[in-house]
């Protein structure tokens, strides 16, 4: 059976923690047996292919890597959270 999670396909999120914070997108894939998931231009990772009939000289292409759903958050939810007031006011010098 499959875990529950927060967040599903085609939703807007944010990555809320790690590397990534801050970005957002929308979720392309679940992968629920890791609790990780697909976001549309987070996360890319460059991928080497093997030259092949569709790539003659092969190449390096860029994909989206996964995201641990913990870090991410629904953008609706964050928009109305204390997260999105502090990084919208300016630092304070």
């Amino acid at each position: 059976m499959s875990q529950k999670f927060h967040i599903k396909k085609n939703d807007l999120v944010v990555v809320i923690a790690g590397a990534h914070k801050g970005k957002q997108g929308k979720v392309l894939e679940i992968r629920s047996s890791k609790s990780r998931a697909v976001v549309e231009g987070v996360a890319m990772i460059k991928r080497h292919l093997k030259k092949s009939q569709e790539n003659p000289q092969g190449k390096i292409a860029e994909r989206e890597g996964t995201i641990h759903v913990s870090n991410l958050m629904l953008q609706s939810r964050y928009d109305t959270s204390k997260r999105a007031k502090k990084a919208a006011a300016p630092a304070k010098a």
